[in-house]
């Protein structure tokens, strides 16, 4: 039986759902969000044109059952919920069952993916929330591509920032990300140049080191806060 199901009616009554997709940033951070959810021990980003180009994060996770595959580009469709009172003991960083499906209904979204237990994966191919392609394929783990963003609401593109600011908060949305999870790898590409190489770090120290240098670390001062080492 498939991981991904549709949540119950009053479960999506009791969710407030909001605008996931206002920039490349937020794109980029649901995707990261599903590949830590997934258990990912390396997650690899690359992204053109400041995320409007696309933005593709492959990971090394669970992987997405094919059965499943179809139902990610649903709305309220998740596999880690499945009753209102799992609203009140979140485990995962997402939950709603709203990012694929928002992201996908204003841009070409591609997922490829194979679950650990499968021998041979899918793919899926959305433009415009329609699906365009779908088959077999043969990949470890997750990749989704999301190109053109905002190609059919062009009045929403319109309103990004400049291509450094929308860089700059991709690339704070990758730091910040690669932050709170030093127990993963994160490899990020900008424009086909290798940007950021972080491998796995053995305490939020070392990773501050690798995102921000040796300077910055002299003037921090480890603490705790009620047994809390920070």
């Amino acid at each position: 039986m498939g991981r991904v199901k549709t949540l119950p009616e009053d479960v999506q009554k009791a969710i407030r759902a909001g605008e996931v997709v206002e920039r490349p940033g937020s794109v980029l951070k649901e995707l990261l969000e599903n590949a830590i959810d997934a258990k990912a021990k390396e997650i690899r980003v690359e992204v053109l044109a400041a995320g409007t180009g696309l933005i593709k994060v492959s990971d090394d996770g669970e992987g997405i059952l094919t059965e499943d595959l179809p139902l990610c580009f649903q709305r309220h469709t998740t596999s880690k919920i499945s009753s209102k009172e799992d609203l009140f003991r979140i485990h995962t960083m997402g939950f709603r069952g709203e990012a694929l499906y928002s992201i996908a209904s204003v841009s070409k979204m591609k997922i490829t993916s194979q679950a650990k237990e499968e021998v041979v994966g899918a793919f899926i191919e959305v433009h415009g929330g329609r699906v365009v392609a779908q088959g077999p394929a043969s990949t470890v783990g997750t990749t989704v591509e999301v190109r053109d963003l905002f190609y059919n609401t062009p009045a929403r593109r319109k309103f990004l920032k400049s291509y450094r600011t929308e860089l700059y908060h991709l690339i704070t949305v990758f730091q910040e990300t690669a932050l709170c999870h030093p127990e993963v790898a994160f490899n990020l590409n900008v424009q086909r140049q290798e940007t950021l190489v972080l491998p796995v770090a053995v305490s939020l120290r070392e990773r501050l080191m690798q995102i921000y240098g040796q300077d910055l670390m002299e003037g921090i001062l480890e603490s705790s806060i009620e047994g809390v080492h920070l």
